[in-house]
């Protein structure tokens, strides 16, 4: 198979985006990663609409991969390492709707490879409290501004950056070696 024919796409929500994003860009088969929100009602949606909660979108990003390289497996197992997904609407000191944590999948056998996936987390007793993740179609997608776009790539120093966005990169690297970039 080609590369062409290889490429898939997921949609993930884990939290703020800039973490997100910022861990799969450094992922071996990765090929594009765009920071955006989904899920919601209103069409074409700000970032300070979504911030008020009222939007019902969820901070996400869209996941170009190459299946050759890197399998929805091996993304879901990172995903499940990088972000707490038995919080409810939460990841660390960001609350909200908008930071809950979902899938959002692309086609009937990719949500259904989820599905299993997570039973799995769910029989192998993986997590002390239940999964809140939310699995569902993608649904009204809208690409963040372009200021969110590789935000911590260009704001490698700013604080939110250096004390969240950065140690959840460090604990990527350390725990799927094989899978970060060359």
């Amino acid at each position: 198979m080609n590369q062409e024919q290889s490429l898939q796409h997921i949609t993930l929500g884990g939290g703020c985006f800039w973490c997100t994003e910022a861990v799969f860009l450094g992922v071996r088969g990765v090929v594009a990663v765009q920071s955006g929100y989904c899920n919601g009602q209103t069409l074409q949606p700000s970032y300070e609409q979504v911030c008020t909660g009222a939007t019902g979108h969820n901070e996400v990003v869209h996941i170009t991969f190459d299946a050759n390289l890197v399998s929805l497996e091996q993304l879901l197992q990172i995903f499940f390492v990088v972000h707490d997904p038995t919080t409810l609407n939460r990841q660390g000191n960001d609350t909200g709707t908008q930071y809950r944590s979902g899938i959002y999948t692309h086609n009937e056998v990719q949500h259904q490879q989820v599905l299993a996936f997570m039973q799995g987390l769910t029989s192998r007793g993986v997590f002390s409290r239940p999964v809140v993740t939310e699995v569902l179609p993608r649904a009204n997608y809208w690409p963040a501004e372009d200021y969110h776009q590789n935000y911590f790539a260009r704001n490698p120093a700013q604080g939110y950056c250096a004390f969240v966005v950065a140690p959840k990169i460090s604990k990527f690297q350390k725990t799927f070696a094989e899978l970060v970039k060359p």
